[in-house]
């Protein structure tokens, strides 16, 4: 099996945000995508052992900021490499709130989605999070940042916990 081949499988980049007792947290994803147009669902797959999984299931809300061209790897590499478990990963970044009170990143992010978990799947490593949308609103025109730019462009690697790992062969 030549498993480069899920690698032709077209993905975005996002922040996946949430919060849990007026913390919040936020990760990088890439498995997102739209299920539903009436009422419009969104899924999400983040890992069970990612501090915003257990956002998520806490508040049953999550919001994603769709990360654009203009994001560097130091910046991806915050919300995506590090633990919110050892930093405040919004501190210094600019962020508004949702009406849920969830942080919308503001910086490299050309728009976001706010949702109401209505159901979820349990896959193993992952839980497949549905959400209602509540809320979205696009801040301007840079391209959405795609997994292939943030592989061929940016030099960036998937994490052990992303769906999406595939390691070195």
């Amino acid at each position: 099996m030549d498993l480069k081949a899920l690698r032709q499988i077209g993905y975005g980049m996002y922040i996946v945000s949430s919060s849990k007792k007026e913390k919040y947290n936020g990760q990088i994803a890439n498995t997102v995508f739209q299920i539903t147009s009436d009422p419009v669902l969104i899924g999400i797959s983040i890992n069970k052992q990612n501090l915003t999984h257990d956002y998520i299931v806490s508040s049953k809300l999550f919001v994603m900021s769709v990360i654009n061209t203009n994001a560097d790897f130091k910046f991806i590499g915050r919300f995506g490499f590090r633990s919110g478990r050892d930093i405040d990963k919004f501190k210094d970044i600019h962020t508004k709130s949702t009406h849920s009170g969830l942080p919308v990143v503001l910086e490299n992010t050309s728009s976001w989605i706010e949702c109401k978990v209505v159901d979820s799947v349990d896959c193993g490593t992952h839980t497949l999070f549905l959400g209602k949308v509540l809320d979205s609103e696009v801040l301007d025109d840079t391209k959405p940042m795609t997994y292939d730019y943030y592989h061929t462009v940016i030099k960036g690697k998937s994490p052990k916990t992303a769906p999406t790992y595939i390691p070195d062969m």
